[in-house]
């Protein structure tokens, strides 16, 4: 395994000293709730993902559970980014954290 599962608490801190949150989640539920802040990293928006994001820049993935994500992290490491985490329980731990997340919900 070429990349580092974290805590829900260990993401935020690393996204507030500028690490990239990746929210792999299908559209619908990104769009209904998502970690403050994440990219929606989607095979349509990978490209963009590429262009915005250094090989050396740190980058957490977030799934619903923290099991997809890890394929994900495994595909970026094999891509060629260096410092890749998986997010422990997914949005779903990042929830029962309660740390900040942006919603389109009222």
């Amino acid at each position: 395994m070429s990349f580092k599962e974290i805590t829900p608490q260990q993401a935020w801190e690393m996204v507030q000293q500028g690490a990239i949150l990746a929210d792999v989640r299908d559209a619908q539920r990104y769009t209904y709730s998502h970690p403050k802040g994440a990219f929606h990293l989607t095979n349509q928006s990978f490209l963009q993902f590429e262009e915005l994001v250094d090989f050396d820049t740190p980058i957490i993935i977030s799934c619903y559970h923290g099991i997809s994500s890890r394929n994900v992290a495994t595909f970026l490491t094999e891509q060629g980014y260096e410092n890749v985490y998986s997010i422990i329980g997914g949005f779903d731990g990042w929830m029962r954290a309660e740390l900040p997340i942006e919603t389109s919900y009222p």
